[in-house]
């Protein structure tokens, strides 16, 4: 179990509470599945958030969609460097204090760090939907980076909502984040030999994408992913900056079992962070553009969206178990029904994922500590 405030920070980061979680502090438990998972799909329903705040959901926010679309992908633009810590900070700081700096010759100098690690930074910041590039070749901080990483965020990942933030932004962005995006939605064998990911891929990028990915560069997309997201076995001889693991190792979503078998299993999740569950249903919401989504869509996904579920490797009870969790915390939000015969996930009024995300944020922060 991962522990909060691991890590270490200038300042101390307050984690978000469940009663924070939509502004709602009086949570009921008048919300259950009428009938068990499978014989239907379970419905919310979102009513609107707290109004001490304003955050408008921006057209560039989402520019890319969460939605697979196959000219728009991207692979090997990792530079073979997995996600590490301090990244995230080091990267956000230096855009805000000069949004060229991605761009200028002594980026190395800037950032301290190499001209491939540039590179890497760059690209998981904009996987991560943290930085987006603007019309003058700068980078720009989203709204996303300055609510969760700004001044009242959490920019270390002390908190472990914080961690699966960043992993449910990387599985949630098809254009910028491929790999990723297609294993945590598409890839769902528990136990595989590596060789075995790649060939699926290759299948995937056959099918689905416009244009033609190498076999190697697709190898090496699988590389980083399982050394991004699997702990380093104790008592590997590697050089110390190769040894530090990522911070997506910390979640346990993929473990190693030799140097080419690895097991990624369903599990429960009762500990994965209520407010960081409703920002991936608020933005599937957003995506799909309807009043209602089936929990079996919030379970698995299709060829084109995104799923909690499958992002988060959660059995279906415990989807279920967290959908009802967030229906008690949220109540005034959200609402389980069946319709037709199927159990569907309602919400009330257009989705604002920034609005849930400052929810657990803003003002809970530093500033609050």
């Amino acid at each position: 179990m991962l522990q909060t405030a691991r890590r270490c920070a200038p300042e101390r980061f307050t984690p978000p509470t469940t009663e924070f979680l939509l502004g709602l502090a009086h949570p009921s438990s008048d919300c259950q599945l009428t009938k068990p998972f499978g014989e239907g799909t379970p419905t919310l329903s979102k009513t609107g958030t707290r109004q001490d705040h304003t955050v408008q959901t921006q057209t560039d926010e989402y520019s890319g969609g969460m939605s697979l679309q196959p000219e728009r992908v991207s692979f090997g633009r990792h530079e073979s460097f997995p996600l590490r810590f301090g990244w995230i900070a080091k990267g956000l700081e230096a855009v805000r204090s000069d949004p060229t700096v991605f761009v200028r010759e002594d980026a190395t100098v800037r950032l301290g760090v190499g001209k491939n690690m540039v590179t890497a930074i760059r690209h998981w910041l904009q996987a991560a939907r943290l930085i987006r590039p603007s019309a003058r070749g700068e980078y720009v901080e989203t709204e996303i980076g300055r609510i969760a990483f700004g001044e009242d965020g959490d920019p270390y990942l002390e908190d472990d909502a914080t961690i699966w933030l960043v992993h449910w932004l990387l599985a949630a962005n098809p254009s910028v984040a491929t790999t990723i995006y297609w294993f945590f939605n598409h890839f769902h064998k528990p136990a595989f030999a590596s060789d075995e990911v790649a060939a699926a891929l290759a299948t995937f990028g056959d099918r689905e994408v416009s244009a033609r990915i190498s076999r190697a560069t697709l190898q090496r997309d699988v590389a980083m992913l399982l050394r991004m997201y699997t702990r380093t076995p104790a008592g590997t001889r590697l050089t110390l900056e190769d040894a530090l693991d990522s911070p997506l190792s910390l979640l346990d979503l993929v473990d190693r079992v030799d140097a080419h078998h690895h097991r990624s299993p369903l599990a429960e999740r009762p500990d994965l962070p209520l407010p960081t569950f409703a920002f991936a249903v608020a933005e599937l919401f957003r995506n799909r553009d309807a009043p209602h989504v089936g929990v079996t869509d919030l379970m698995y996904s299709d060829t084109i969206h995104c799923a909690p579920g499958a992002v988060f490797r959660m059995t279906e009870e415990g989807l279920v178990r967290k959908l009802e969790e967030l229906c008690n915390a949220a109540p005034n939000a959200y609402r389980l029904d069946r319709t037709a015969g199927v159990d569907q996930l309602y919400s009330q009024g257009r989705s604002n994922p920034l609005a849930v995300l400052a929810d657990s944020y803003v003002g809970n922060g530093r500033a609050a500590a």
